[in-house]
C-alpha cells in the first residue's frame, strides 16, 4: 500500500465541511432499514472527515464514534456536532489500530465513506471483524464511476485543473494510485459476506464557488499545490465555466454505491 504521508488532507477540512455534497436521505433510510436501527447499539464512522455522515445517524444509535487521521477534520466534526447539539458522539484522531488498542466496544454498523481506497483494506477488514456485532456489518460508500463520461462542464474543470496542477494527480507527499483490486473482491476475500446496493441517483446543483470549494476539499486539489497562483486559477476556471453557462449553475446526477461487508454468523 502506498504511503501518502501525514498531510494528505491538510488544509482541506474547511472546504470539505462547506462544499462537499451531503449524502442523500435515501442512503440514510436504506442503512437504517438494512440494519434495523432503533436507537440502541453503537456506530463507528471510519475516515469520518467532518462527521457529515455519522451525524445523520444521531437519532438511531446510543453512541457514535468518528475516527479520522486528519486533526483538522476532527476539529470540524467537533465544531459541527456542538453547533447542532448532538451529544452522543465521540471523535478520535488516529487509525483503527490505534483506536482498537483502547476499546472493547462492538458496533452494529461501521461506515467507510469515500475513504476505503486510502486504507490497507484487507488489514482494516481483519481488524474490524471482531469489533462488528453479529447481524451487523460495514457499509463502504462511494461515488466512484471510472467508466462514466464527464459532462462538458466537468471536462472543462478537469482541463483547467491539469493546466494549473499538472498532469499527475498529487496526493500528500506523492501521487495518487487507485487500487487495482476492487472493494468487492477485497470483501469477498475477507471473513465478511458481500452484498452490493446501488442508491438511486439524485440531482445536485453546483455554483461556481461550490465547484472551486469542492475542488479544494480534495487531496489532489489542496490549495497548497497552487502556491501563488490561487487567484489566477480561480479566475481562469470561472471564465471557462461562465462561457458554458452564463448563470454559473451546473447540474450533476450523483450516483452512490454501497458495498456491504456483513457479519452473519
Amino acid at each position: 500500500m502506498k504511503d501518502y504521508g501525514d498531510d494528505l488532507f491538510k488544509g482541506t477540512a474547511w472546504y470539505y465541511s462547506r462544499y462537499r455534497p451531503l449524502y442523500s436521505a435515501t442512503l440514510i433510510r436504506y442503512l437504517r432499514n438494512k440494519f434495523s436501527l432503533d436507537g440502541n447499539d453503537n456506530m463507528l464512522d471510519l475516515g469520518c472527515g467532518d462527521g457529515r455522515l455519522s451525524l445523520r445517524f444521531s437519532d438511531w444509535f446510543e453512541k457514535i464514534v468518528g475516527l479520522d487521521t486528519e486533526p483538522e477534520m476532527i476539529q470540524e466534526a467537533e465544531r459541527i456536532s456542538k453547533e447542532i447539539r448532538v451529544e452522543n458522539t465521540e471523535w478520535f484522531i488516529g487509525d483503527i489500530e490505534e483506536y482498537k488498542r483502547n476499546t472493547k466496544t462492538t458496533f452494529r454498523l461501521v461506515t467507510i465513506a469515500k475513504a476505503f481506497h486510502w486504507m490497507d483494506r484487507p488489514r482494516v477488514l481483519e481488524s474490524l471483524y471482531e469489533m462488528v456485532a453479529v447481524g451487523g456489518g460495514i457499509a463502504i460508500i462511494d461515488n466512484y464511476s471510472p467508466n462514466e463520461a464527464l459532462l462538458p462542464w466537468q471536462q472543462t474543470v478537469q482541463e483547467v485543473v491539469k493546466h494549473w496542477y499538472g498532469d499527475e494527480r498529487r496526493a500528500g507527499n506523492t501521487t495518487y494510485c487507485h487500487p487495482t483490486v476492487s472493494h468487492q473482491e477485497i470483501i469477498s476475500s475477507s471473513k465478511f459476506d458481500l452484498e452490493v446496493y446501488q442508491i438511486p441517483s439524485y440531482e445536485h446543483k453546483w455554483t461556481l464557488d461550490a465547484i472551486i470549494g469542492n475542488h479544494y476539499s480534495t487531496s489532489f486539489g489542496a490549495k497548497q499545490f497552487l502556491g501563488e497562483n490561487v487567484d489566477l486559477f480561480e479566475k481562469h476556471l470561472k471564465e471557462e465555466l461562465l462561457a458554458i453557462d452564463k448563470n454559473g449553475v451546473f447540474k450533476e446526477q450523483i450516483k452512490t454505491s454501497v458495498k456491504l461487508a456483513l457479519k452473519n454468523i
